[in-house]
């Protein structure tokens, strides 16, 4: 157990770190952003670059903050009903409704892995006026799904715990009325 504890301690701990790295792209695209704006409306000098560069690490923010978003229960939820429920009712529905989440996550790790392999063999450019590559950022796409559902099978783990009335190995986030799940 000892070993399946740290996997998922590490997978935790991966989506932690990413999502705190992820965190300084917003300070750089909006000093981008705002250095544009200044460029194009007080100097009358707009640039080509750096519009697309702000979208690209949108893009990569976007594509791999998944894992670090569920970790911290940031996801949108339909919860007009399911805040009504108990604790662990509510933990039984994660679990039996994780396996739409795992073939959702499944389906973007395949499709993904496809885009992003499809645009690396071409070396994709963006086709506009910069031109920069884009298939680093397209191959992010299959890394951010594989983040996202790992950190969906300690979201389950915890759910199952929680349901058994066992400690899970990775401590919740997220505390619904006064109780962990």
């Amino acid at each position: 157990m000892s070993v399946f504890k740290g996997i998922l301690v590490a997978i935790d701990r991966v989506n932690e770190w990413i999502g705190n790295v992820l965190s300084y792209f917003l300070f750089f695209m909006f000093f981008l952003l705002l250095i544009e704006v200044i460029r194009r409306y007080f100097f009358n000098s707009p640039t080509v670059w750096q519009n697309e560069l702000a979208q690209f690490f949108f893009g990569a923010y976007a594509i791999l903050s998944g894992g670090f978003i569920m970790r911290t229960g940031g996801h949108v939820n339909v919860d007009i009903i399911y805040d009504h429920f108990s604790p662990k009712t509510q933990a039984w529905c994660n679990i039996i409704t994780s396996v739409l989440f795992f073939l959702f996550v499944g389906m973007m790790v395949i499709y993904g892995w496809s885009l992003a392999w499809d645009s690396i063999s071409r070396f994709e450019h963006s086709q506009s006026a910069w031109d920069p590559p884009i298939w680093p950022v397209k191959a992010l796409l299959p890394i951010g799904a594989v983040l996202l559902l790992l950190q969906g099978v300690v979201k389950l783990v915890q759910d199952i715990c929680f349901v058994m009335g066992k400690e899970p190995p990775v401590k919740p986030l997220i505390e619904h009325e006064g109780e962990n799940i």
